[in-house]
């Protein structure tokens, strides 16, 4: 086993949360931080042009491919679950849209007993790093590693969408991002002048030249080394070759909530039934570990129209999909910027929830799934999503046939009334906006799941037909209070019971954020640096 020497901070994994950890652990050139990364460099052209995510999920090249077991929610479906494989992790791959949830979710977690977790407790932590193209207002800051901007081009199907929201009740707003996210508006991006702007493109690689940092990518962390309670140091492995690398102060678990419960489990840390099944030896009993799943799961239903232009309609044509990539090269806008939806919406189900309960995200395109090609007729896809799924999961370890790790993914969609409910209640909210009259013109006809599915029963299989994941995982390290029996870290990330030890990613959160979890894992990551920073003085 080679020794990489000792550090101050070694930081597994170098996704959203990871590469600000890096940014903000090294700014003391005294600090000797060690990031570490299982994917690669993000040097492939579709890392960077917004649509490359049409390329990138999918493509072994960007996405680990992993895969969730059978779901009985799903009518027996198993789901293909991406994850970014890159430096900058799933941020290189995802929508890009910048929200950050609603004031009432942190509200929320501060009462659980989780001081410091309020709304206005992390809203300067959203503001600290943010680089807003409108400038500074209550709300929004400049100067920033986190570019905001607003979608370089519109679609007139999605104006047309607006305006059947509005018949139904949902307000027309500007900003998703202020507290409150009730209406509907186009999502901002975390892109700048058309180009996708990852973690690693903003907090990473300006900070690449401090000579106190050091960053390993394609190496698969086997486990931590623990020694009296402490978490003292890390063992990979790159080209079948071992390497351990020493802590002085901390190891920060970055992988997000898929990887950072399996790293636990292999270090023997975790609930002592799921260790004993791999042979591990239980060093610390922690049943949390990898429970709490929660995603956001998108129901996906297609309307097919006429006389108006859809993205289907254009790429179907090799002069306008070639003009496309003109106006891309020239200047910058145009389809090529779009990220997968551009026109969201927040709205309830029904008067039982206070606040928005469901996520529209509209889409001027449609195709059976994200890697297939589209439809060949003009259509839009009106995704919508349950916010506050009750549904649990659980992320654990596996094996592959021929021994290696693997996540064993079991969300669970579905498993609650509450959440059958919804689901329901969703697809017929989907059809009272397109049967408005601003959309009349258009003869939006539903192709998916089409009209003969009416009852509630039968709206019940076409969102389990339907459903997927909108790839928001986060709850398998759950912050938790000391009488929590299934918590895993405390409000200030610790390992409960391991010194020298944090989880600092979406694995964190107690319950899922109502909306898109990108941002919100940055702010995570931000907070986190900044109480390792105020620990370690």
């Amino acid at each position: 086993m080679q020794d990489l020497g000792e550090y101050d901070y070694i930081i597994a994994g170098a996704g959203s949360a990871g590469c600000v950890l890096a940014n903000r652990l090294s700014a003391d050139p005294k600090t000797r931080v060690l990031l570490l990364e299982r994917g690669g460099r993000d040097n492939w052209i579709w890392f960077h042009i917004p649509v490359g995510y049409l390329f990138a999920i999918g493509n072994p090249r960007a996405d680990w491919m992993f895969t969730t077991q059978a779901e009985d929610g799903l009518n027996g479906r198993t789901l293909a679950y991406p994850r970014g494989k890159v430096l900058g992790g799933s941020s290189a791959i995802n929508a890009m849209l910048y929200l950050r949830g609603q004031a009432a979710d942190y509200d929320g977690w501060r009462q659980l007993g989780l001081p410091g977790w309020g709304w206005d407790d992390v809203l300067p932590f959203f503001l600290k790093h943010e680089d807003h193209i409108d400038g500074t207002s209550a709300f929004h800051s400049v100067g920033g590693e986190w570019r905001v901007e607003h979608p370089r081009m519109r679609w007139q199907i999605l104006d047309e969408i607006r305006e059947a929201a509005a018949g139904v009740g949902i307000p027309k707003v500007d900003d998703f991002n202020t507290g409150t996210n009730e209406g509907s508006t186009y999502f901002q991006v975390n892109q700048k002048t058309g180009r996708r702007w990852s973690a690693a493109r903003g907090f990473l690689k300006p900070v690449l030249s401090r000579p106190n940092l050091r960053v390993e990518t394609d190496v698969h962390v086997h486990r931590l080394t623990l020694e009296a309670g402490r978490a003292t140091g890390i063992v990979f492995e790159r080209d079948r070759a071992e390497f351990m690398a020493r802590a002085s102060g901390e190891i920060v678990l970055a992988s997000g909530a898929v990887g950072s419960p399996l790293i636990l489990e292999a270090s023997g840390i975790g609930d002592p039934e799921q260790l004993a099944g791999h042979g591990i030896n239980v060093v610390h009993a922690l049943p949390g570990v990898g429970e709490n799943l929660q995603d956001h799961l998108q129901i996906r239903p297609v309307y097919q129209v006429e006389g108006i232009q859809t993205l289907n309609g254009m790429y179907a044509n090799l002069f306008r999909r070639a003009m496309m990539g003109i106006e891309y090269a020239l200047r910058r806008t145009g389809p090529l910027t779009m990220a997968p939806s551009q026109l969201g919406a927040f709205a309830r189900t029904s008067d039982a929830f206070e606040t928005p309960n469901v996520e529209f995200h509209f889409q001027p395109l449609s195709l059976d799934k994200w890697g297939d090609g589209l439809h060949p007729f003009d259509a839009f896809t009106a995704s919508v999503c349950n916010l506050r799924p009750t549904s649990r999961g659980s992320i654990h370890l596996g094996r592959t046939e021929d021994g290696r790790p693997t996540p064993l993914i079991a969300p669970r969609y579905l498993s609650t009334d509450a959440d059958r409910q919804v689901a329901v209640d969703s697809l017929r909210l989907v059809r009272r906006i397109v049967a408005q009259p601003a959309l009349a013109r258009y003869r939006p006809q539903e192709h998916l799941p089409g009209p003969a599915v009416e009852s509630d029963a039968d709206l019940l299989k076409a969102a389990g037909d339907l459903g997927t994941t909108i790839f928001h995982p986060v709850g398998t390290a759950k912050m938790g209070t000391a009488d929590d029996a299934m918590a895993v870290v405390d409000e200030r990330l610790r390992v409960r019971g391991i010194d020298g030890l944090r989880v600092v990613d979406a694995s964190v959160m107690p319950r899922i954020v109502s909306a898109n979890t990108n941002s919100p894992t940055i702010m995570i990551a931000e907070k986190g640096a900044a109480m390792i920073l105020e620990d370690a003085h």
